[in-house]
């Protein structure tokens, strides 16, 4: 009896001592030109209340601007954006943004492209042919492809189309301001 309760006494300081990794670690966020950090999100342990963690559905209010003051986009004034984190939804700066937010919270992050919609690539405008591209479309215009992006036209001809495949705020520096409104499960 006394050695199943050694046993057990020392299987307990064991796991205390070894536990499982810290998943406190801390997200640096962006880099400014001069070194200094624009913001940092901690990772939280989940399961804290209040506090927005891997997997939680959670509901923000956002204000996007280009780094010159451009609004982008704003959920202002609509519903909140709703989104779970760490399931892909987001770009991956934005989701690690609101880890470890607070309800009620708000902050400002700035993201780089490669955190945001990665870097402007030429390797992502291509030629078509004109007959695979709606009739009457100009330079300019925007569609959307099989696959649901939304794509630029930048020249047409006789005989195709040259298509800007990136992101239209790929290599773009992005601002976002940020509040955590509800972790809704």
């Amino acid at each position: 009896m006394r050695r199943v309760a050694l046993l057990i006494a020392l299987s307990l300081v064991a796991a205390a001592c070894g536990g499982t990794a810290d998943d406190s670690a801390t997200t640096t966020l962006s880099n400014e030109p001069d070194g200094e950090v624009t913001t940092t999100a901690a990772r939280s342990e989940p399961g804290i209340p209040g506090v927005a963690s891997s997997g939680d559905l959670v509901s923000v209010d956002y204000t996007g601007t280009l780094t010159d003051g451009t609004q982008f986009d704003s959920s202002i004034g609509r519903q909140p954006l709703q989104f779970t984190i760490d399931a892909g939804q987001m770009i991956q700066g934005f989701n690690d943004a609101v880890i470890g937010m607070a309800v009620g919270e708000s902050k400002t992050v700035t993201l780089p492209p490669e955190q945001a919609y990665g870097d402007y690539s030429e390797n992502l405008i291509i030629d078509v042919a004109i007959d695979q591209v709606p009739e009457g479309i100009a330079a300019g215009d925007e569609l959307v492809s099989a696959a649901g992006q939304v794509v630029t036209v930048v020249a047409v001809t006789d005989t195709s189309a040259t298509i800007d495949t990136n992101h239209s705020l790929a290599g773009e520096t992005l601002v976002f301001e940020i509040t955590l409104v509800s972790i809704d499960g």
